[in-house]
């Protein structure tokens, strides 16, 4: 029996950054293949065609609301006008006395509230916006949430209805308007890691919570530290269990200088989760000695590739010039600089070689500066970021791919070159080196060694068909039904701790 699972992600096709948004399509489609029902919760909205296989909801969809039973909504209907006049005035009370919580609950029981304030939330659609604002501002307050008690009067099922809208409430601080707005206005071509991330990451967690109510999931399952908010406040709701995948970490985007908010949202996140999927063995050990985590919940899940035969066999273009391709996002993590200097070594021993550098970053202009610098700006050509149909014809048109990280938790980059047949040269410290055995590696610091197999590879031509050939076989093991297949498992030991 297939699961029902919450997905909670900041990237997904086409719009994608980098190898987040791959991954959660990749994953995606094969736990849908498994019979999993996907629901995918995205901070702006996509086309929905590359959506067709999950329930996607996003900024601009239309939000399922639960709805109350008819005798419920003749009690909510009459009571309004007494709820609006009697909050009103115990928040007035509350602030002006500056009560103590022991005596918020004379207070509250004294203005007849103990019984009729619950049912208002922020997007309950029977009542006013004035009762709305009125209850919210009510409910803000911790203590007086305390005092309040549901009325006997509702059915079961509108109990159980209410019980999940305060949980919702109580799981974030109260939404405001300008939040709201915020959010429903991220377009499809808003940029995804611009702004402030945090506040960014804060309104995707109460969108979710609105997006997700009246939603029936089995588990959540949420990527990276954007979407940690989200996952444990749904959790803390709804009592589900969290399951957090770790693509990356503050230490791999910022080596040993963290941003400390950024580490301790992570951090939270972790080990507020049920079990934690890390998508390398180089990933857990930064996961269990840097961030505390207890190992024995955490799993360790390749990613997988997609590989496409229609387009493997484009034709490569004629050319005198051997190709050498970095693809990826130019930022420290990623060791352009490296890149670069090594470069400089090919070109000082050879001649016809370019060099393609596929993508932006922050790191972009700097690379642009030292490429120059060294007096091969003419034979390092930066093309910007690439999607779609660009994708296959510039990697059609490589010799061989070369990814330099510093820390790299997995790097899907290498796999897809190698499904369009291209040789890979990769850094040791990446996780995608612990499965791959037909690729060139070398330390992201050792830019001789790193030339002198660029150099191997470009001169000598069976070396390059060897790596093609068998790498192009090694690969097709590596897909994401074996990953879903495993992610499907960490689910199953979600689910059951919980029960």
């Amino acid at each position: 029996m297939g699961r029902r699972v919450l997905m909670l992600g900041w990237e997904f096709p086409p719009f994608i950054t980098g190898g987040l948004g791959t991954a959660c399509y990749g994953l995606t489609k094969a736990l849908d293949r498994r019979g999993d029902d996907v629901t995918f919760v995205l901070p702006k909205h996509i086309d929905g065609q590359f959506a067709s296989h999950v329930h996607m909801l996003s900024p601009g969809t239309d939000l399922p609301h639960p709805s109350l039973p008819p005798p419920e909504v003749v009690q909510l209907e009459r009571v309004e006008r007494d709820i609006i006049h009697e909050a009103t005035e115990l928040i007035s009370k509350v602030i002006q006395q500056k009560l103590e919580p022991a005596d918020v609950a004379a207070a509250a029981k004294s203005a007849g509230l103990t019984s009729i304030s619950l049912p208002m939330s922020v997007s309950a659609p029977y009542v006013s916006s004035q009762a709305n604002l009125t209850v919210q501002t009510l409910l803000g307050s911790a203590a007086l949430r305390k005092t309040l008690n549901l009325p006997t009067w509702l059915s079961a099922q509108t109990r159980t209805w209410l019980t999940h809208e305060l949980a919702m409430m109580d799981a974030l601080p109260v939404s405001n308007a300008s939040d709201n707005q915020e959010i429903q206005a991220r377009s499809a071509t808003s940029t995804d890691y611009g702004g402030n991330l945090i506040q960014e990451s804060e309104q995707y967690a109460r969108f979710c919570l609105q997006a997700t109510r009246g939603i029936a999931f089995d588990v959540i399952h949420a990527h990276d530290w954007l979407t940690y908010p989200a996952g444990l406040a749904i959790a803390r709701a709804t009592g589900k269990p969290l399951v957090v995948h770790v693509h990356s970490t503050e230490f791999d985007r910022s080596g040993e200088h963290v941003n400390q908010p950024l580490y301790n949202i992570e951090r939270r996140g972790m080990h507020g989760a049920v079990r934690v999927i890390t998508v390398s063995m180089l990933t857990r050990n930064l996961v269990v000695n840097r961030y505390g985590v207890n190992p024995n919940k955490v799993d360790v899940v390749y990613n997988g590739v997609d590989l496409d035969p229609s387009g493997m066999g484009a034709e490569h273009i004629k050319r005198s010039d051997k190709i050498v391709l970095y693809f990826g996002r130019i930022t420290m993590q990623k060791g352009p600089e490296y890149f670069i200097s090594a470069a400089k070594r090919v070109l000082d021993v050879m001649d016809g070689v370019k060099f393609v550098v596929a993508g932006n970053g922050d790191q972009a202009q700097r690379m642009i500066e030292m490429a120059a610098s060294m007096g091969i700006g003419n034979k390092v050509l930066f093309t910007g970021f690439l999607r779609g149909k660009d994708i296959p014809k510039v990697f059609a048109m490589a010799d061989l791919y070369v990814m330099p990280s510093v820390s790299e938790p997995f790097g899907i980059a290498p796999l897809e070159a190698l499904g369009h047949r291209v040789p890979v040269l990769i850094s040791r410290t990446s996780g995608v080196s612990e499965i791959l055995t037909n690729a060139l590696k070398c330390n992201f610091w050792d830019i001789d060694d790193m030339a002198n197999k660029i150099v191997a590879v470009l001169r000598h031509p069976p070396l390059q068909r060897t790596l093609r050939d068998s790498g192009f076989f090694e690969v097709r093991g590596i897909t994401w039904d074996g990953a879903a297949a495993k992610v499907d498992a960490v689910y199953e030991r979600a689910i059951a701790a919980v029960h």
